[in-house]
């Protein structure tokens, strides 16, 4: 399932996934979320690809949530419920595809734009992106990925301390913390990403797929055991006054003011 949010192409055993909402720095509305809740699945059973290629369009890699979407998320909490049911599925079928994919961290990774990231097999990102999941800072947990994803890739230590202060990672520390592969200079990311793209469309199909299958076991665990009590976390902070106050707050360029409630 594509939109215009959400661009596909397939040629020479490579689908190239991109995302495209360029003028609002590739933030995930409700159209866009959808569909990323179902391409993977759909991609997931094709046997004429190799490699799936994830990026964005124009500046963004994807800046999180679109602030409009949360601000109609606030008016129908029961449709957030359906926005929760379909980040499980992201995660899950990103997990369960057993086709590599090569993330093109063309700019900030911010959120679930983070948590796309971080479930990408391999990793190119710009050296002057920047990553994180500023999940708190507008009054929503990490519910996402980013609950479990980061502590298991980072380490317990630092994503500790990102998931409760929502500060981002430049690229050059993402790196030397795991978070990314490569970090490359913008001029070089198309050239670093072919290079992967290469050894995926001529290397041995099936091994690659079945090791990916395998790598994944622990992941996978951890996201069923993770996600439905995350989700429902992020449920209840959709309730809050402080979420509530954060929205409104950035949709009118301001800080926010939290009162704990």
């Amino acid at each position: 399932m594509t939109t215009n949010a959400l661009r596909l192409e397939v040629k020479d055993r490579i689908a190239t996934l991109t995302i495209n909402r360029p003028e609002a720095m590739n933030s995930v509305n409700g159209e866009l979320h959808t569909a990323l809740s179902r391409i993977f699945i759909d991609l997931g059973e094709r046997r004429d690809i190799n490699a799936i290629v994830l990026t964005g369009e124009g500046k963004a890699f994807c800046a999180g949530g679109d602030i409009e979407w949360m601000k109609a998320a606030v008016r129908d909490p029961e449709q957030f419920e359906v926005v929760t049911w379909e980040a499980k599925r992201i995660v899950y079928a990103m997990l369960d595809c057993e086709i590599p994919i090569i993330g093109r961290i063309n700019g900030d990774a911010v959120g679930l734009g983070a948590t796309l990231a971080l479930l990408c097999d391999i990793t190119v990102m710009a050296d002057h992106a920047r990553i994180g999941d500023p999940h708190v800072r507008v009054g929503l947990n990490a519910a996402d990925g980013g609950g479990f994803l980061w502590p298991q890739i980072i380490g317990f230590g630092k994503a500790r301390e990102l998931l409760l202060t929502g500060d981002l990672l430049g690229a050059a520390e993402a790196k030397q913390l795991g978070a990314v592969g490569n970090v490359v200079p913008a001029a070089e990311l198309d050239a670093k990403v072919e290079s992967f793209v290469a050894k995926m469309r001529n290397g041995a199909t099936k091994a690659i797929r079945w090791t990916k299958a395998g790598y994944t076991i622990p992941l996978r665990q951890l996201a069923h055991g993770h996600m439905d009590a995350g989700t429902a976390y992020e449920c209840l902070s959709n309730l809050t006054q402080d979420h509530h106050a954060a929205i409104e707050a950035f949709a009118s360029k301001q800080k926010p003011t939290f009162v704990g409630r």
